[in-house]
């Protein structure tokens, strides 16, 4: 718990007598006898550059430092080093005081950490928080709290610097960023100068915290305690520190062997991957600083959520207002989704298919335009997916935007990474909700209906069957609306709810979907071949891909539906037969045909993650998101 400014109180003696800010006092004496059976004598010839320091050393300030998270355990204040022969002197230190057995063996480990990073001296102080030593405890005191000395590097944390309510010029001004910082990072000029500011500040940050993570990686050390309240910016040589490495694990461990030691190293560099992750949710996402949010956010990946759906699970959270008023939105939406994509691979579930320290800095997100990156297959199809997301959300009724969003359907489903049914029968079960149709707009439009409906969501949902085969699924189509009580559209779209339900068994088997050769296609038709070479050739998309000439067939999961049963629910004021009557067909006109009778549903032919495209009898394709 950290201390306020005048809960610190000096004796002549310069003992430190400390208590909490809510009137607690420090460990008793009983407390800290029970902290003598761990030693803390450092043989001389083991101390490298570790020095020790007594209090009379010291000019211990009357505040305590702001921003190094201190906890119930640890007592951390501001000293001035007096000794006129310590090269140190007259600089401004951090002191910890540290009481219980845990926190004590924390700081012998950072003495170690010290040691063991002496030779890379330059570096490891460039990037990390720098450990000068420990204040010696007197020799007829086994119970005196240890003390560590650690290098000063501005009062606040990284945490203090984003709930700052003028953050973005502040730090600005304390990085001193000037053109040379702007060529190293790139010059991103898309987009409003609020969001590119803050985009190119987080690049700076990020890089720099990923360089100081990578660091101690390859010098077989995981820091495993990575938050920005542990992350400080020194203004000095604007340099990210890294706190106190008093949790730092030796991937190197004697004890393991082979196998073993390769998957623990791999398991702890994964573990401070995801703390980074976790870092850079909170810096771009500023609703993530709010712990109810952010406990909402680790409810859904401790549940074993993909974390490539994230932004299908935020964007009720962030667009409580209008989307586009919303920074941290617009930064990872930026250049085809890049940002979602570094934090999926960032949080990804399973450990192992987390990214490195080296990828992530070779990410798009963290690099400017200036400098060329080859985009990986994965990242193309994730920018196709993100960019028809976005343009499904635009909701445009223009026949080239349509036309456009089309073409992305058609590349979405020639780049599908998962053709095999069994993929399908891994992927397909759970909640899919319906974003666009190429066949039919969906929702409101310029017709004069007699009875005003208001279509709210679209859902499919695949079940898997235990008592059938693997191949079997129920398969549920709902539909949700509100019933407008006047004849003219109301600014204040509210009224009573209904929902259609229609279930299903729906069976899948491998197939194939054919397309018409060239000469075979009427001029009049929509050709898959001449648009999706249109848009292949183009200069955007030229090499993408190995394919010199496009198939004339794709793979796909054929669906084999069963009998339907169809159902609607109506509040209790609308219960009347003609009125449901004509509430029903007015939904089946709005939405598309398919999603009423899911046996027209004939294909299945793109699926990951978190996006699926199927295919009607009439050839429409529906794109749907995971829910």
């Amino acid at each position: 718990m950290p201390l306020c400014a005048s809960s610190l109180v000096l004796s002549p003696s310069v003992r430190l007598i400390t208590r909490c800010s809510t009137g607690k006092a420090a460990p008793d004496q009983e407390s800290r006898r029970s902290d003598r059976s761990f030693s803390f004598s450092f043989p001389e010839e083991d101390l490298g550059l570790v020095r020790k320091f007594k209090m009379s050393d010291f000019v211990v300030c009357d505040r305590v430092s702001v921003g190094h998270q201190g906890r119930g355990d640890e007592m951390i204040f501001e000293a001035t080093v007096t000794d006129s022969e310590s090269p140190l002197y007259n600089s401004r230190v951090v002191l910890r005081e540290l009481t219980s057995v845990q926190a004590k063996r924390r700081g012998r480990r950072a003495l170690q950490v010290l040691k063991k990073l002496v030779r890379q001296r330059l570096m490891y102080h460039a990037y990390a928080m720098q450990v000068h030593g420990y204040v010696s405890p007197s020799k007829d005191g086994e119970d005196d709290p240890f003390i560590l000395v650690h290098g000063y590097h501005g009062s606040y944390s990284l945490r203090h610097w984003l709930q700052l309510s003028d953050w973005l010029p502040t730090l600005e001004a304390t990085l001193a960023l000037d053109e040379e910082w702007v060529r190293r990072v790139g010059d991103d000029t898309i987009g409003g100068p609020a969001v590119t500011r803050q985009l190119r500040l987080i690049r700076i940050i990020m890089r720099d915290l990923l360089i100081g993570v990578n660091y101690l990686h390859s010098h077989g050390l995981a820091h495993t305690q990575l938050r920005l309240e542990n992350v400080h910016l020194c203004p000095v040589d604007r340099h990210i520190k890294v706190g106190i490495l008093g949790n730092a694990v030796d991937l190197h461990n004697s004890d393991s062997k082979g196998t073993d030691n390769l998957d623990r190293k791999a398991m702890m560099i994964a573990f401070d991957m995801r703390c980074v992750g976790f870092m850079m949710s909170k810096m771009v996402l500023k609703e993530l600083m709010d712990s109810a949010n952010f406990t909402k956010f680790m409810s859904f990946l401790n549940k074993g959520n993909d974390p490539s759906c994230l932004r299908e699970f935020l964007l009720p959270i962030l667009c409580r207002n209008l989307p586009s008023t919303n920074t941290g939105l617009q930064m990872l939406d930026r250049n085809w989704g890049a940002g979602w994509h570094l934090l999926s691979l960032l949080l990804a579930t399973k450990p192992f298919a987390r990214i490195s320290c080296l990828e992530a800095l070779r990410h798009p997100f963290l690099c400017g335009p200036k400098w060329r990156i080859d985009p990986s297959i994965d990242l193309v199809r994730w920018g196709l997916g993100s960019t028809a997301v976005r343009m499904a959300e635009d909701y445009i009724y223009g026949r080239p935007q349509r036309r456009r969003l089309a073409y992305f359907i058609e590349l979405m489903e020639l780049l599908n990474p998962h053709p095999m049914l069994k993929n399908w029968n891994d992927f397909l079960h759970g909640r899919w909700r319906l974003l666009y149709c190429t066949g039919q707009h969906i929702g409101l439009t310029l017709r004069q209906p007699p009875q005003r409906t208001l279509i709210g969501n679209a859902y499919l949902t695949f079940t898997r069957d235990e008592d059938a085969n693997e191949t079997t699924l129920q398969l549920t189509s709902e539909i949700t609306f509100k019933l407008m009580p006047s004849s003219s559209w109301p600014h204040n779209k509210s009224g009573p709810h209904g929902s259609l339900l229609i279930n299903s068994i729906v069976r899948t088997t491998p197939g194939r979907r054919l397309y018409l050769k060239e000469a075979e296609t009427s001029p009049s038709r929509f050709s898959f071949q001449e648009s999706v070479s249109q848009l292949m050739g183009s200069k955007k998309w030229k090499g993408v891909g190995s394919l010199k000439e496009l198939p004339h067939s794709l793979p796909s999961t054929k669906l084999v539906h069963g009998e339907l049963d169809v159902k609607m629910n109506l509040e209790p004021s609308h219960a009347n037969v003609g009125e449901a009557q004509a509430v029903l067909n007015e939904v089946r006109i709005q939405i598309p045909p398919e999603m009423f009778d899911v046996t027209k549903l004939v294909c299945g032919t793109y699926i990951d993650s978190r996006m699926m495209v199927l295919r009607g009898v009439n050839g429409s394709a529906l794109l749907f998101t995971r829910s």
